[in-house]
């Protein structure tokens, strides 16, 4: 390894294509299990590295210099080799500070309250504090390290104007989870969370449907990792640089998600999307074929709409998770929130909007076989595809230019 990142998991980390648009190096994501590190370090055969959870304070004795940031802190994400001397810094200090500043968040004279006391917690703490926070809060689930119980921040701490999640609650592959209920928080202000992937948690959806500004942490992924690339090569970037990379980025691992009334073209757009894309089209109403091993009309007739509704959450729920690929969903997909919310969480959607008369009934879709069924479902969910949708595409035009609006939109 010359340049790389070393951790336990990361088979779904995003560190090898950031560094790839930084600068032209080759650089290497290495699993290491946890008694594999004292050798690897002791070797210390590379020129520069990343370090993530769980070994950023485990390769601290190690280093024949830690920065004062990183000593601060007490973590290392970042070591580079300089003739056989290990220097080490912490990048996620940037990284964290450029997220709250593009988001919109100012800390000074605030209550911030840190969910987690791990390695990025004590980032998130020392951010705070250097931009002058008025009180921190830590909260645990055991209390350990100074922090609070999460049942005494319900009693005592509701009054936080700024959260930040440092916990794993919420990450890929459990995407489900939330390490708090942001309802009882009269006063907040701004909301981070240090999960990149998926790339809008239950908590940042939550936050930003109160209105709240709140941000994920992939941009703090890559505002480190242009720190950590100006160690490994001594340059310093153009500010420009992380904007571009995060643009790309977060382009790439967006899904493309259909949503519309049957018949509106979203299967043979997402077709085109998938082939201009090179990425893969995920159908959830093939899945649910594929899975109950019947047609769906077959599937309402033997079970009823209520059955197949739940094996269409099933479905959904499948491929939210997913990043870079393009979702076709069934019409009636956005009738039950749930669903809108999971696909959320690593999408953007697009509501593709044809006229009433360009919908034509078929008998496979047993909702919608006759002209009096179109109109009714196109009545009763119109108003809801444009609530659910971050993006409405005028459909009254050809297939080719309803995916041209949408990969316009898409890649910016």
């Amino acid at each position: 390894m010359t340049y790389g990142c070393i951790g336990e998991h990361l088979k779904h980390s995003f560190s090898k294509e950031i560094h790839a648009l930084i600068a032209d190096y080759d650089y290497e994501i290495r699993e290491i299990p946890r008694d594999g590190v004292d050798a690897f370090m002791r070797e210390h055969s590379f020129a520069a590295i990343n370090v993530t959870i769980p070994y950023k304070e485990t390769v601290i004795p190690y280093l024949d210099f830690i920065d004062e940031s990183a000593k601060l802190i007490g973590a290392v994400n970042t070591i580079v080799n300089r003739g056989g001397k290990l220097y080490g810094y912490n990048t996620d200090f940037f990284g964290l500070s450029a997220l709250a500043k593009r988001t919109g968040i100012d800390f000074s004279g605030k209550k911030v309250l840190i969910l987690g006391t791990g390695g990025t917690s004590k980032t998130a703490e020392a951010v705070a504090r250097a931009e002058g926070a008025r009180e921190i809060v830590k909260a645990s689930r055991n209390a350990s390290n100074g922090a609070v119980l999460y049942t005494d921040v319900y009693k005592y701490h509701t009054d936080a104007e700024i959260i930040i999640n440092t916990t794993p609650v919420g990450m890929f592959p459990n995407i489900s989870g939330k390490p708090i209920e942001l309802s009882a928080f009269g006063r907040l202000e701004g909301v981070l969370d240090a999960i990149y992937n998926p790339m809008r948690t239950p908590l940042i959806l939550e936050a930003l449907f109160r209105g709240i500004p709140a941000s994920g942490g992939l941009y703090m992924l890559v505002a480190q990792g242009v720190r950590a690339s100006e160690h490994f090569t001594k340059k310093t970037y153009d500010e420009s640089v992380c904007e571009r990379v995060f643009k790309k980025i977060s382009a790439d691992k967006t899904n493309a998600v259909l949503i519309g009334m049957p018949a509106s073209g979203k299967s043979t757009v997402g077709a085109i999307l998938a082939e201009r894309l090179s990425r893969p089209l995920l159908d959830t109403d093939k899945i649910i074929v594929e899975k109950s091993g019947m047609p769906i009309p077959e599937i309402f007739k033997q079970h009823g709409e209520a059955h197949f509704r739940d094996l269409e959450s099933e479905a959904v729920e499948s491929v939210a998770p997913i990043s870079g690929a393009v979702i076709a969903t069934g019409g009636g997909a956005v009738l039950r929130g749930m669903n809108v919310d999971a696909l959320r969480k690593n999408g953007r959607i697009y509501f593709i909007d044809r006229p009433l008369d360009a919908l034509i009934p078929t008998a496979d879709r047993p909702t919608a076989s006759t002209v009096s069924d179109i109109e009714k479902r196109y009545h009763e969910r119109y108003e809801i595809y444009r609530s659910a949708a971050d993006v409405i595409i005028n459909a009254d035009t050809t297939i080719d230019k309803v995916a041209e609006a949408i990969l316009s939109d898409l890649l910016g």
